[in-house]
């Protein structure tokens, strides 16, 4: 196999070449600046060199006295830093001679100078200033060879560019560009239908790459176009399955809808899922408000944990779960040995949420509407017949005392006395009924409203009476709660007027048989008292409000003393196993 070579590498380098020529030449420019910075300055104070020569003269002649002021100038312009740039290592061997010699020959115009030979001093002047005119002659060809230099080396530079940039299109044109144009040609042969395609060879990772590339497009696209008929196929038998899931589910919301939801209704569905998709075994899970879980099984039941982790069984338990709005209200399980169709039990489950939430929605209504209803009556009740019967007290209470002693017989009295009775028991009966009927006002809870009636009754008692309740407030239907409160009432009232008990015990739970059942139990002084009494304190009302919830109530001796209420009726709803 050819070993092959990165473009990008290959681009990098013909930059960096670029970028090296470039560069080269800055630097060379600083630094021939750097040397050339100075030279003006340099052939100025060297020009003066002449001038201040011709001044000495002229001083040594008319102005003695100012002759070392003038000494020292000329001296600090020879050896200034200007001039002393001269003599400096990059400086051509010709300059620096030169510049000595102008110091040498200083040395001889000053000893004229200070011995006071006017006139050697101005026969050795004129070869002194052409001295100094050849310093200047020496830094003015210095300064033009640095331009030069300058101007060369920017030439060579562009030069080399030019080759490189040169060479660089070349190259470019044949690695890249040939090779790119030929895989444009694949492309369009690709675009006409033709996919055997052969790719042009090349030296470099990414081409090599991108034909590769192309070659394995053109043989997917003739593979895709080979089977197209068959997945053609394959979407119409989806869009055709995916019709009936939408049946299916659009049938069985009907279903849940048509009338009152109920566990059967569940069932019903969970049996339709089954034969639709051939399951194994499925059931749904529901979790209540309460923590209470109820279970729907489909038809074929469901596999005891044994089973399950049996590891011939292979069956995997898939939950999804039903939940809306970070509520979940329980779960839709499913064992099976074939793949499970994942969309269609998201949507059952998403359908069951909200036929579950729009059934318990329906029925809060429905308690709340009854409720309301219920504290309407009340307050009706209260500003007419509970008036009516204040006022027939207050009336009979009148009566006795107008009567005269004479008149008043015992028949008399005992018929005033069974009158003003009667008054007392249906006023107090009322009262309790109204105090029933507030209990539920505020929410359709009958735990709450249990809640709410022993707090009161321990309130004006002052006995211990304790709840253990472990129902769940679906089997309950609204038109149940104010029977069962009602008798619950009734019953702890009356143990706590009559059985003088130190604890209540007040127990609410679902029997084994399916029934729900409620025990009052006192530690009182027994059951025959209440048989004794038994329409003065409304048992026969008590019988009457359990035959309306369908069941019985009955009342026995406990072993240790008291005696124990127990009502039993039916649920709204059948119980359900687990």
């Amino acid at each position: 196999m050819a070993q092959r070579g990165s473009l990008t590498s290959t681009i990098l380098r013909l930059m960096l070449v670029l970028i090296f020529i470039s560069s080269s030449l800055a630097v060379y420019s600083i630094i021939n600046l750097s040397f050339s910075i100075g030279d003006a300055r340099a052939i100025n104070a060297s020009g003066s060199l002449r001038m201040q020569s011709y001044r000495l003269k002229l001083f040594l002649e008319r102005e003695p006295q100012l002759l070392n002021e003038k000494i020292n100038q000329f001296e600090e312009t020879l050896d200034s830093e200007a001039l002393q740039r001269s003599n400096a290592w990059y400086s051509p061997k010709e300059l620096s001679d030169q510049y000595l010699l102008v110091i040498d020959k200083w040395q001889q115009m000053l000893y004229f100078i200070e011995n006071n030979e006017k006139p050697l001093y101005t026969a050795a002047l004129k070869d002194f200033v052409d001295t100094i005119d050849l310093l200047v002659l020496e830094m003015e060809r210095f300064a033009a060879f640095k331009l030069r230099a300058l101007v060369i080396s920017q030439i060579i530079g562009l030069f080399l560019m030019l080759i490189v940039a040169s060479f660089a299109t070349r190259y470019t044109r044949k690695k890249m560009v040939q090779p790119i144009l030929q895989l444009m040609d694949v492309a369009n042969s690709i675009s006409k239908g033709k996919f055997n395609v052969e790719v042009p060879a090349t030296d470099y990772i990414e081409l090599h790459s991108l034909g590769v590339a192309f070659k394995k497009t053109a043989a997917e696209l003739d593979r895709l176009y080979q089977d197209l008929e068959g997945q053609v196929n394959e979407k119409t038998t989806a869009l055709t399955r995916a019709n009936n899931e939408l049946s299916f589910l659009y049938d069985n919301l009907i279903m849940l809808h048509a009338d009152r939801l109920d566990y059967k209704a569940l069932g019903l569905a969970l049996n339709q899922l089954q034969q639709f998709e051939s399951l194994d075994f499925l059931r749904l899970v529901i979790e209540h408000d309460d923590h209470s879980i109820d279970t729907i099984e489909a038809d074929t039941g469901w596999p005891s944990p044994e089973h399950i982790l049996n590891k011939e069984s292979k069956l995997i338990p898939v939950k999804f779960d039903l939940k809306l709005e970070n509520k979940t209200l329980g779960y839709l399980e499913v064992l099976s040995l074939k793949p499970i169709n994942n969309m269609l039990f998201v949507n059952f489950a998403m359908m069951l949420t909200r036929s579950i939430v729009i059934h318990n929605a329906t029925e809060e209504r429905q308690q709340l509407a009854l409720m309301e209803e219920r504290a309407v009556i009340a307050r009706e009740l209260h500003d007419s017949l509970g008036q009516l019967l204040s006022y027939l007290k207050i009336q009979v209470s009148l009566l006795g005392k107008q009567i005269q002693p004479a008149h008043k017989t015992e028949k008399v009295a005992s018929q005033l006395a069974d009158i003003n009775e009667g008054v007392s028991v249906a006023y107090g009966q009322l009262r309790e009924l109204l105090s029933t009927f507030r209990l539920t006002i505020k929410e359709p809870n009958l735990n709450q409203a249990i809640e709410v009636m022993i707090s009161e009754l321990r309130k004006q008692s002052g006995i211990n009476i304790e709840l253990k309740y472990s129902l769940s407030q679906h089997l309950f239907a609204s038109s149940q709660h104010i029977h069962v409160l009602h008798l619950m009432r009734e019953a702890t009232i009356n143990a706590i007027k009559h059985a003088k008990p130190n604890k209540i015990v007040i127990d609410c739970f679902l029997a084994d048989s399916g029934m729900i059942q409620i025990n009052i139990k006192d530690d009182g002084i027994g059951v025959s008292h209440l048989k004794e009494r038994d329409q003065h304190f409304g048992i026969g009302i008590m019988h009457e409000r359990a035959t309306k919830l369908h069941g019985t109530v009955k009342f026995d001796n406990n072993p240790q003393g008291g005696t124990t209420v127990s009502l039993v009726f039916p649920p709204q709803q059948e119980p359900l196993n687990g």
